[in-house]
């Protein structure tokens, strides 16, 4: 586990912050600046809650500069308080221990390849041909199956599946439940009925990504399904097959990409919404909840759809008078031009 508990001024060294106020303060948790109590470290990034630096019991606030001017209290000062605070704050993470080796319940194929240093947890299964590196953690009744590649240092947390040709990078985390490289939704129809494609692909992550529980990751039908590096997505997504989702992208829950889509780096996609096949989002491009994109987006900025929040009787008149505004167009434009 480690130090348990910090000075102001060894968090400030460490994190190159500027302190103000008692250096010897101890912090030895975190909390939210209007809960947090004696001993713990909190934040103030947005200076409407200013207001709450005067009842906050926290021993030691980071905030910006402007924040801090005429405060009382020890604060670690830095441009973006959140940032610092998250760095901060992985100090006092609880690591569950990792015992290096193979638990004897495990089941590995005869030419799967495990590091020494690797931890494979209890009910295991790594199928033919797979590669577990140099301290990576397959956490208990985790399934790789055959063709995997899990990263040196990587985490597949419990019950991760892993079907087929899935090449995960390095540090990458997958929390419990997740599925990749399951089969792509590719059909044809012949004669009435439909057919599957084979799903010949893989799937590919790159180095830092997160992936949430219960998200589904398709295997490509011939290429690959591609997260560059860093890329995190909340729970319950789904990505469908062939999709590109370009370095450093966020992605909250339940949101939905369907097959062969290409979306950009530094985006963010709010939870819930959707993008549908085939279509290409730039770089820099937010989505906001519950949207659905349903053309390709060029331009970087923020996209909405939908309509907003209304009493329920509003909502139904209006929806009457969707139906209405093709025609009041046309009698619009007929006016103009009469």
């Amino acid at each position: 586990m480690g130090q348990s508990s910090f000075t102001a001024a060894e968090l400030a060294e460490r994190f190159g912050l500027e302190l103000q106020g008692d250096g010897a303060v101890r912090v030895h948790g975190v909390g939210t600046l209007a809960r947090a109590r004696a001993g713990q470290l909190a934040f103030l990034a947005n200076s409407k809650y200013r207001g709450q630096l005067a009842e906050s019991q926290a021993s030691v606030v980071a905030m910006r500069p402007e924040d801090a001017a005429g405060f009382a209290g020890t604060a670690l000062v830095a441009g973006d308080p959140y940032a610092a605070f998250a760095k901060m704050s992985a100090l006092f993470e609880p690591r569950p221990a990792r015992t290096v080796g193979i638990h004897p319940s495990a089941d590995i194929a005869a030419d799967a390849q495990v590091d020494p240093s690797a931890h494979i947890g209890a009910f295991v299964s790594i199928g033919a041909r797979s590669r577990i590196e140099a301290g990576a953690v397959i956490g208990a009744g985790c399934v790789v199956g055959d063709d995997c590649l899990v990263g040196a240092g990587s985490e597949l947390i419990a019950r991760v599946t892993l079907v087929t040709r899935v090449r995960i990078g390095q540090r990458v985390t997958v929390h419990p439940g997740a599925v990749l490289g399951s089969a792509g939704f590719g059909l044809a129809m012949e004669a009435g009925k439909w057919l599957n494609v084979p799903q010949l692909g893989g799937v590919v992550i790159g180095n830092d990504c997160e992936i949430g529980a219960n998200t589904t990751i398709d295997r490509g039908a011939i290429d690959d399904t591609v997260l560059e590096e860093d890329v995190r997505l909340d729970n319950q997504i789904q990505i469908g097959h062939n999709v590109f989702i370009g370095a450093h992208t966020a992605m909250a829950g339940c949101a939905a990409v369907a097959g062969s889509a290409r979306i950009g780096r530094y985006c963010l996609i709010g939870g819930a919404a959707g993008v549908l096949g085939h279509l290409e989002i730039c770089d820099k491009v937010m989505i906001t909840a519950m949207s659905l994109v349903t053309h390709s987006i060029r331009e970087p900025g923020e996209y909405s759809s939908g309509t907003p929040l209304m009493d329920n009787r509003s909502w139904r008149k209006n929806a009457a008078r969707f139906k209405q505004l093709d025609a009041l167009a046309r009698r619009i434009g007929k006016a103009q031009e009469d």
